[in-house]
């Protein structure tokens, strides 16, 4: 192995939430010193860069690549893996080395990242969601047609469960399938067809069970949550919060009481937006759910924040395109979050919220060698995605891994 040390640049601290000049050693697939004046057998001039830890995304789907229903169901099954492929090396390319997969990869996808079959973010993957009959999950439509965005196949199981003990099952079942982190809707959804996200789903029993039987096999719960749907959750014990729409004082109070993470995935709801002025093929009942949650969703992330609640970043990637990523941190800025918190959120709390923090999200000697190169300051944000230079994980520069379309 060589010693490669990156000199002459800013290093971003997460602990710290700041910047200061300093080099970064690695040795191998490891961060082995952070000083000044360091010498290494191979030097990387970064005067004029910021050195920040590899991003975490907490909230992607891989295999998803547009919020169009119908053009997703017309496709081949085995197509979205390839698609899975692409959008692993466009997530990395920008930046993003750790993933947590809330629901479309499954082991398969995560074992040949291991294996160095494919190029992309390590990946937690939840296989799919758990939703009640009715549910954001649930594929039936009003015309009684089932038309299922995620079709279960013997990786990724079917998820419409009602009851504590299909519940206990189907938890047990996902896990036997490899999901690292059980995923549930306990509230309706913007890109279903039925109830929005003020729309409560579960009963605390059977959040109950899933937070508990997850435990068991050493697992945390992420639920997609809004309104009702959240409180329900953040009282019943999972670990984060998805998306987050009018969270009320008491819920915010509870999230800080429990130390519950809030995922704000700010992207998605541009994203979403961005897809209806550009003549997305989407019900209108979906599109009146878009616009109805974006006008009272405005200052939800500012609330959390006066409150004191722990924020990690993720996109909900492709409601907002793989790749862009990073564009999550300039808009939590636009949102009330500071610069710094805002990279911490993308880093140091990422790394937590998914029990990863002993070796990820920061710089210090035994991490990962998981690095972005910012050009100019990385706490000037405006811009952040594009401003990627190089992008290293576990000490092996994969810049430019992104697949160019044909």
């Amino acid at each position: 192995m060589s010693r490669t040390v990156f000199s002459n640049g800013m290093i971003f601290d997460s602990s710290a939430r700041s910047t200061y000049q300093a080099d970064v050693a690695i040795d191998g697939d490891q961060i082995v010193e952070i000083g000044a004046g360091l010498d290494g057998d191979v030097e990387i001039d970064c005067a004029g860069l910021t050195v920040v830890p590899g991003m975490i995304d907490c909230h992607v789907h891989l295999t998803m690549s547009t919020t169009d229903l119908f053009e997703t169901v017309q496709q081949p099954f085995s197509l979205q893996f390839y698609e899975g492929a692409r959008n692993m090396a466009r997530t990395l390319a920008a930046g993003v080395t750790t993933v947590r997969d809330a629901a479309g990869a499954d082991q398969g996808m995560r074992v040949a990242q291991q294996r160095g079959l494919i190029l992309g973010p390590r990946m937690q993957v939840s296989l799919n969601m758990l939703s009640q009959t009715g549910g954001h999950g649930d594929p039936w439509w009003p015309s009684t047609c089932t038309m299922d965005l995620l079709p279960p196949h013997p990786g990724r199981p079917a998820i419409v469960v009602d009851g504590p003990e299909q519940i206990r099952h189907k938890v047990r079942e996902l896990v036997r399938a490899g999901a690292d982190v059980i995923k549930v809707a306990t509230s309706g959804g913007l890109v279903s067809g039925g109830a929005g996200p003020n729309i409560a789903h579960f009963r605390d029993d059977e959040i109950t069970m899933m937070v508990t039987e997850a435990a068991s096999a050493g697992l945390f719960v992420m639920a997609h949550a809004s309104g009702p749907g959240a409180k329900a959750a953040v009282r019943n014990g999972v670990r984060s919060i998805e998306h987050g729409h009018g969270l009320d004082d008491e819920t915010l109070s509870m999230m800080v009481d429990h130390g519950t993470w809030l995922v704000p995935t700010l992207s998605s709801g541009l994203g979403l937006q961005n897809a209806i002025a550009g003549g997305a093929n989407l019900p209108a009942v979906v599109i009146a759910k878009i616009e109805e949650t974006a006008a009272q969703a405005e200052d939800d992330l500012r609330r959390a924040i006066d409150a004191g609640v722990r924020i990690a970043m993720g996109t909900d990637a492709p409601l907002y395109p793989h790749g862009r990523n990073l564009d999550e941190i300039t808009l939590m800025t636009q949102h009330g979050m500071s610069a710094a918190d805002a990279l911490y959120a993308a880093t140091a709390s990422a790394a937590e919220l998914l029990g990863v923090e002993e070796d990820r999200g920061s710089l210090r000697p035994g991490c990962r060698a998981d690095l972005v190169i910012i050009e100019g300051d990385a706490l000037d944000v405006a811009r952040l995605q594009d401003r990627v230079r190089a992008v290293y994980q576990d000490g092996i520069d994969r810049t430019g891994s992104v697949v160019v379309d044909r």
